[in-house]
């Protein structure tokens, strides 16, 4: 028998990495919604066929339909996918509320915490709609560039809902786009959160010229820390040593396509916190992480000396000396 085809999914946030992920479904013969709250951004895409402000050179397939309308998008849908940036996650949530049908799934793509509370978006999500719709999250070493371009990657999808799974797997695995699935919701999603606050810090080691050697001791304490408020939240040491821990940490802070990596290289190259932020020109989702991180590490007494130390930079309270000393006051 022919499998039947798949049914429409919405992507919620035409970011870079919202956009990458509506083209990799929709060259594989979906249709794919893309919704932005910016109106002049899909103004522009719906003129342009294509994302040119944030993800330029990439002609949209006719099976890729942007649209400003939000009832329009989720309309007749099951899948819904967020990828909006985490400051904008909770308002998106809650304009979807009323919206959602009774059979919709969510699917989070965007890596942070709630800047309010702290939580994590799988919490949120389930604060908000309790345990009327299946939720999954997506993670791993992905640049939107490169899976824009079609090279070779591979993510993880975590969900306990074995169904949503089995359903994702087959609408986005591919020789070229490779999915890992498993049930730790919280260790994926946790891995995409630390990885880039401890991105920044090997930003500064080499910024300071520190060498390779600082900064593999940055990234290996880095993933010591992951694991340790991973295991208190209840994640699995297996999470961690996968794509979605090592391979995304691996990824973020040893390559300049990271804008956690290269606000933490202008960091320690002298500049300032806002002359370090103009020069990456778009959102840098550790500089936000890092309070959220440290404080939920407090909740659960757990020490993470690169976090806390990258936090006390952004604060002025340290140099970026003292930051990478205390860094290495863990070993």
């Amino acid at each position: 028998m022919e499998e039947q085809p798949l049914k429409p999914i919405t992507v919620l946030g035409a970011g870079a990495w919202g956009t990458a992920l509506a083209l990799h479904l929709a060259r594989e013969g979906q249709t794919v919604w893309i919704w932005s709250i910016e109106v002049s951004e899909i103004a522009a895409m719906l003129a342009e066929r294509a994302n040119n402000q944030f993800l330029p050179g990439f002609p949209f397939p006719e099976s890729l339909k942007p649209t400003a309308n939000l009832a329009e998008a989720v309309n007749a849908v099951d899948d819904i996918l967020i990828a909006v940036p985490s400051v904008g996650f909770r308002d998106t949530l809650n304009m979807l509320k009323p919206l959602l049908e009774q059979n919709a799934r969510i699917i989070c793509a965007t890596k942070g915490l709630d800047a309010d509370s702290g939580q994590l978006l799988s919490e949120m999500v389930e604060e908000l709609f309790g345990q009327s719709h299946s939720f999954a999250v997506l993670s791993g070493p992905s640049f939107a560039r490169e899976v824009a371009e079609g090279k070779p990657c591979a993510v993880s999808i975590a969900s306990r809902d074995q169904s949503l799974l089995n359903d994702l797997y087959q609408r986005f695995d591919r020789p070229h786009f490779r999915i890992q699935l498993n049930h730790d919701v919280i260790g994926t999603e946790l891995g995409g959160v630390v990885k880039n606050v401890i991105a920044i810090a090997a930003g500064i080691a080499d910024g300071m010229s520190l060498g390779a050697n600082a900064r593999s001791a940055l990234i290996t304490q880095g993933l010591q820390e992951m694991i340790l408020l991973g295991l208190a939240l209840g994640a699995r040491l297996e999470t961690f040593t996968g794509l979605s821990g090592i391979g995304d940490l691996m990824l973020t802070c040893g390559d300049d396509q990271s804008r956690n990596r290269r606000f933490g290289l202008a960091l320690g190259k002298g500049q300032s916190f806002n002359d370090a932020a103009k020069a990456v020109g778009k959102l840098v989702e550790g500089k936000r992480n890092a309070e959220l991180v440290v404080m939920l590490a407090e909740q659960h007494h757990v020490k993470m000396p690169v976090c806390e130390a990258v936090w006390a930079l952004l604060q002025n309270k340290i140099s970026t000396k003292e930051a990478i000393e205390q860094c290495f006051s863990g070993f």
